[in-house]
């Protein structure tokens, strides 16, 4: 089976505009055509991935999924974000078509097309699920939500649930370590702006700016909100 290949067929419901979005990752279409049926090949280096027009699908409710296994994601995910800025004037991180956002040392990243397609790109060496989203090692109540919430983030791209998990923990009126918490009242912030919660992401703010840290401790925090003012950056 060494010669073997495996090439995906994925719905759309409309061709152009699924060529359009896949060409802004760098795709070439390698062939096309609409008679007898509407069909298509793209092709970005050893990744192929072919198209299949489908009436009636509606994006919104498509479960269509692969995996490309690849042999580095945070390159490559910063490859297809600028062809996605340039093509819709910032960068889709909600809605449709999205890519999901991409952290220093993260081992996947998914892109959503048009037509509601989920291709997941995923470092060779990934480790599971478990050991990426822990985040914190903690089996503090605040280390518990922040590892289901990244869980909830980066693997099944529910921003809302894990804005939900996060705003249930830090509701608790219980002692908590300060650098656990800004380390929370952070990852919160990323979803606010995320989620086009302004307010929200303000009052998040204040309360890490009054947060109890030392300098050490802030010098620890700053990568976490550098990455948060990067993303705020790519969406206005």
């Amino acid at each position: 089976m060494s010669e073997a290949m495996t090439i995906p067929v994925l719905p759309c419901a409309s061709l152009p505009e699924t060529l359009a979005f896949y060409g802004a990752l760098g795709f070439e279409v390698t062939h096309q055509q609409t008679a007898p049926n509407v069909y298509a090949a793209t092709r970005r280096g050893e990744v192929h991935l072919h198209f299949m027009g489908l009436k009636g699908l509606d994006p919104r409710q498509a479960y269509s999924t692969c995996l490309v296994i690849v042999p580095e994601v945070e390159r490559l995910h910063e490859t297809f974000a600028e062809g996605l800025r340039r093509a819709y004037g910032k960068l889709p991180i909600s809605g449709l078509p999205r890519i999901s956002r991409m952290k220093k040392g993260q081992s996947r990243f998914t892109v959503v097309d048009v037509a509601g397609n989920s291709v997941i790109f995923i470092r060779r060496d990934a480790p599971d699920d478990d050991e990426e989203a822990a985040g914190s090692r903690s089996d503090s109540r605040l280390g518990k939500a922040l590892r289901a919430a990244a869980r909830l983030r980066d693997f099944k791209n529910d921003d809302a649930a894990a804005a939900k998990v996060l705003d249930v923990a830090l509701a608790r009126k219980e002692p908590d370590d300060p650098l656990e918490r800004a380390r929370a009242l952070a990852a919160r912030l990323e979803l606010a702006v995320a989620l086009g919660e302004q307010a929200r992401a303000r009052a998040l703010r204040d309360e890490i700016d009054e947060a109890p840290l030392s300098d050490e401790e802030r010098a620890l925090l700053r990568p976490q909100l550098d990455a948060v003012d990067a993303l705020d950056r790519s969406q206005r």
